[in-house]
Order: structure tokens, then sequence, then C-alpha cells
């Protein structure tokens, strides 16, 4: 089994450490697979990666307000750039000649850059198989973005399988997005993808939390993915973190930019708030807080919520509402605390905070335990070994 994950990471972390939570389960089911993971993150191989897993480095990307896309580092862009990744992902599917494609979010990639590299994937016998997150947006802006394209009928020509990595009952993408019949009867569901904990870097200084706890307070930390976007939030929480009963802490994000990170670290020092830029193993230390305050990022609320860790969440609203509508969804079942952007200020989150404190964090890991399912990496790697069985 020779297997190519393609992450197409324009922003956040979450795409590629799902398909190192996917690769890490193909490795365990299938020792002798050969694995080849295409990212532009630079972190990637900070996080766990598992054994006869190999990472390629493509050029990175960031998304301009016009909705195109530039690499910061090269300063190239437009057709040049996905010209460069799309020859750099054609040259990997003629070399390492994978038996299975995993795809995540995107199926095409980035402005088309793997239309070319699935067509001689398929031609060489590859089953191709599209792993989408629970959400991707609104229904509106999702068949806005489809239907002239023809996404749907492209997908049906190229993916062999759809795995949706989250529970129907709470958010049914078939409906909401109308998939066609030949798309649905080839899509399954495998719960919500988390990453193992158990293979995390041991020397990670974000376990020092632990340690910090040593005065009996209360922890409580704000975290908000990559941390492109997520600035006025960190903001808010270290100005609620002054003169209270709990210990704040702060990862910022390693895709913060300088100047904001700066700022923060001298709000941080002014209120006594311990602050990094980044933990590769950040869910390994969910079992020493007390509380998360985080956006409404697929990763972050599906482990702290696997481990029953309280949650406030403010969520992302543009340029997609899809942290707010999972936020949302899982407020209505009791799981957690959403502040809405434009509502966010120090008063509100500092309530919203406290009464997260007061969660009896048994009583919530039974709740979500009877809602959620959080094996979808061992689901989705099945899945994936009897498409080719």
């Amino acid at each position: 089994m020779r297997c190519l994950l393609y992450s197409h990471d324009s922003m956040g972390l979450g795409s590629t450490r799902r398909q190192l939570a996917i690769a890490a389960a193909l490795n365990q089911s299938v020792p002798e697979s050969k694995i080849l993971l295409a990212t532009s993150i630079d972190e990637a191989s900070h996080f766990n990666v598992p054994a006869n897993c190999e990472i390629i480095k493509l050029p990175a990307l960031k998304k301009l307000s016009s909705g195109e896309y530039i690499s910061p580092r090269l300063g190239i862009g437009g057709s040049k750039l996905h010209a460069f990744r799309s020859a750099k992902l054609l040259e990997i599917v003629r070399t390492f000649c994978p038996t299975i494609v995993l795809v995540d979010k995107h199926p095409f990639g980035v402005k088309e850059e793997l239309s070319a590299p699935l067509e001689v994937a398929k031609s060489i016998g590859a089953r191709i198989v599209l792993g989408l997150r629970d959400i991707l947006d609104d229904r509106d802006a999702v068949l806005r973005e489809w239907l002239p394209s023809r996404t749907q009928q492209r997908i049906a020509e190229y993916f062999d399988r759809i795995l949706i990595y989250g529970i129907q009952s709470i958010f049914d993408p078939i409906k909401e997005y109308q998939f066609q019949a030949n798309l649905s009867e080839r899509t399954k569901f495998c719960g919500y993808v988390v990453n193992p904990s158990d293979g995390d870097a041991a020397s990670d200084c974000f376990l020092e939390l632990a340690e910090e706890r040593c005065d009996n307070r209360l922890s409580v930390l704000a975290t908000v993915g990559g941390g492109e976007d997520g600035f006025n939030l960190l903001k808010t929480f270290v100005e609620s973190a002054k003169n209270v009963r709990w210990r704040g802490s702060v990862i910022a994000g390693p895709l913060i930019s300088a100047q904001d990170c700066h700022s923060l670290h001298q709000l941080a020092a002014k209120n006594g708030v311990t602050l990094r830029r980044f933990s590769p193993s950040l869910s390994k230390s969910f079992s020493t807080i007390d509380a998360i305050v985080c956006m409404g990022g697929y990763n972050t609320l599906a482990e702290s919520l696997s481990q029953g860790v309280p949650v406030v969440c403010v969520p992302r609203t543009k340029p997609r509402s899809e942290q707010l509508l999972r936020a949302l969804a899982f407020a209505q079942l009791g799981l957690l605390r959403t502040i809405k952007p434009d509502d966010l200020n120090v008063p509100n989150l500092s309530a919203a905070v406290n009464d997260a404190l007061q969660t009896s964090r048994s009583s919530l890991h039974a709740r979500v335990n009877s809602l959620l399912k959080f094996d979808g990496a061992n689901q989705a790697a099945n899945k994936i070994i009897n498409l080719l069985t």
C-alpha cells in the first residue's frame, strides 16, 4: 500500500494534522505501508510523524483578499505558482506511484493544481479518496462555489470514495450540499478525527503547564490554531486574565505575525500570562487544564471535547461561516459556550470563562461521549484499506 496524502494548507494547520492522524492509523493497521504527505506547512515535521511516512514540502501559500494566492517567500504568484506546485505534485505521482491518493478538502487542489496529478494517478490504477471535514461552509456558499465548475460531477468522475470526518446526525453534508446520488452512495461517515497524543514529543515545553499549577490555581488555555487571525481573541483573553482566580496561558500560533506576537508578549508579561508561540503536542496538555478558549477550528474543538475540556468558543465568521456553524451545532447540544466575534469583550469573555470553570468535567465528558465519536482516523484508515481490497 503506497499512500499519497495531499494537504492544500493556505491557512492554519488543521488539514495537515488530520492527514497525519490518518497516516498514523494507516501505519498502525498496515505497518508495511509507505506514506507520503505533500504539504506546504513548515511545522509538519514537528508533529507526530508515523513510521514509514515522509513529508514533501510544497511552496507555501498565502491567500490575498482578491482570492489569488502568492508564495510569501518565493515572490511568485498566480498561474506561475500553481504551475510550479502542480509540476512538483505530478513528479511525486510519477515517481512514487501511489495505490491510494487521499485529498483533504479541496478535491482538485488550490486553483486546480491537483487535476493533472490525479489524472496520472488514475491512469496507473490508484484509488482516489476525498476527505471532507464535517462542515465546509453554509449551503449557499458551497453551492455557489461548486455549481459553476461542475464540482460534484467532476468528483464523481475522479473519486472512488468520499469520507466525511463527522457525524451525519449533527451535520449532514449530503443533505446540506445536495449531493447527487452517485456521490451520496459512495460517501461514508467516519466520526471526528483527533490526533494521537501518546507519540507527541515528550520534550515539548508546554508540558510545563502541569508544573505551573503548584499554586493550586485553575488553569485556562487560549489557542487559535495557526494564529493568522487570532490576535483580537488572544489580546482580549490576556486582558481578561489580570487579577483573576485562574492562571492564563496562551499559544499564539506559529503563523502569527512577528508584530502581533511581540504585542502579546508585552501584554502577557504585564498580566502574568504565560505565552508561547508554538506547541506541536498541544493536545497532550489538555489533561492539565481546566478550560480552553479557542476559535471554532475542527481540530481544536474535536481534541478538546474528546478529553472533556470545557470550551469557550469564539468562532471565525469570515471568509467562511464553517467555524460558526460548527460552534452553534455543538452549543445546541450543550457541549460548549460560544461568543460571536462582534460580542467579544473582556466582560463577556470573563463571564464565559468563569461559567466554564464551574462545569463538571466528568459530566461533560460523559455527555460528549454519548453524542460524538472520535475514532475518525481509524475509521478512515479502515475504509481506505477496504477500498483497496
